[in-house]
């Protein structure tokens, strides 16, 4: 039985890997749940799955869980604060993390959890962004798994031989990754009703549910342009061989094409539960809730090339990906406080990628050698996308 922790259970991709868990009580024990401000939802779960730690962010909130679970004679220990989601992956006897917290906030605990050896089943993309170097060492290091749960990054690792962690690709016969996107919302909206879209129609995906934050990275593109840098470090081929194609279906998660000209992709439901499924009990395949793909009743698989000015971030993050070093944290940061700006104060939609364009201009690239130095730029990044955002007299 494998001992799950989950950093960052109360979101979306938390929620969904405790739903393929329910389904498998012989196989999971869930041993650690992590939030930030959702604790009534944390306090369900923790009623439900019972681990031995939840974390949440802060004192108030740690208080309000410990009560919640008094009241229901749940005896789990609550801690909170960055340093909790260390010890919940380190504490808790578990073997597998999750790692789903969205944000710089996450890269701590995922790091933790390579450096001691974990299955970790990564849906965190700052971990590899910010820092793809010093994870990947880590992960050698600390001797455990790396699955990608990101549905592109699974599809990719479905298509490859099972002994390319071990082989360099040209040897395989890889010649480039296909990263598929929807397209999100916006692919066939003229690009002059892009000055007046609001949060509400950026969060509505077509295909996916999603978080707000991550739903409108989908629309702006700047969530592909993150995945083109974890592609890159999870699979050790050159930023000239990964390609982006629009796919609005959201049928083909991915796909590798060969030497001999064969195209390898991996079709599925647009359902997150898979890919986790996937993670969790690699190499085994189990039932994880999701309905088949019928491909009878299937009008069409388009595909396309993303256009440049509809999808500047996506630009961008092929820019800061080939510049290396710390570019993709100011790229993650700037993008950050860009897209809070558009969701909670009022930023017109256009202006996300123009913050991320004049942080990265501004700043410096220079060597991600620490984690520590990877945090000063993080901060440094924000610091000046505020004080951007703030001569924009919104």
């Amino acid at each position: 039985m494998k001992q799950v922790a989950i950093l960052g259970s109360t979101g979306s991709i938390g929620v969904n890997t405790l739903d393929v868990i329910r389904s498998h009580p012989e196989r999971f024990k869930v041993v650690a749940l992590t939030a930030g401000k959702q604790v009534d939802r944390l306090a369900q779960q923790c009623a439900e799955f019972k681990p031995a730690i939840a974390v949440v962010s802060d004192a108030d909130g740690a208080a309000r869980l410990e009560q919640l679970l008094r009241d229901q004679k749940v005896f789990t220990q609550v801690l909170y604060g960055p340093q909790a989601l260390v010890t919940a992956v380190t504490d808790s006897d578990c073997d597998t993390v999750m790692a789903a917290i969205v944000g710089a906030a996450g890269l701590v605990p995922t790091l933790a959890a390579a450096k001691a050896g974990k299955r970790v089943l990564l849906a965190n993309k700052e971990a590899l962004v910010m820092s793809g170097n010093l994870f990947m060492q880590a992960m050698k290091q600390g001797g455990g798994e790396l699955l990608p749960i990101d549905s592109e990054h699974n599809a990719i690792f479905q298509c490859l031989p099972s002994q390319f962690t071990k082989a360099p690709m040209p040897s395989l016969g890889v010649e480039e990754l296909w990263l598929t996107a929807s397209g999100g919302p916006f692919r066939d909206a003229p690009l002059d009703q892009l000055k007046s879209i609001t949060p509400e129609q950026a969060c509505a995906h077509p295909n996916w549910v999603m978080g707000r934050k991550i739903s409108v990275d989908s629309a702006t593109m700047m969530n592909k342009g993150l995945e083109v840098i974890e592609a890159f470090w999870l699979f050790g081929l050159p930023l000239e061989k990964i390609r982006v194609l629009i796919h609005p279906q959201s049928v083909v998660h991915s796909m590798v094409r060969y030497r001999d000209g064969s195209v390898i992709a991996q079709l599925g439901q647009p359902d997150m539960r898979t890919p986790i499924a996937y993670g969790l009990a690699w190499p085994e395949r189990i039932e994880a809730g999701v309905a088949p793909l019928s491909l009878t009743q299937l009008t069409s698989l388009g595909f396309s090339e993303p256009d440049s000015d509809r999808f500047p971030c996506l630009s961008l993050a092929f820019a800061a990906a080939k510049a290396g070093g710390t570019a993709p944290t100011v790229l993650n940061a700037a993008n950050e406080i860009a897209v809070a700006a558009f969701l909670d104060e009022g930023m017109p939609y256009l202006h996300i990628p123009l913050v991320v364009e004049k942080v990265l201009n501004a700043m410096p690239t220079a060597a991600a050698d620490s984690i520590e130095y990877i945090l000063e730029v993080d901060a440094q990044a924000r610091k000046a996308a505020r004080q951007y955002i703030q001569t924009l007299n919104l």
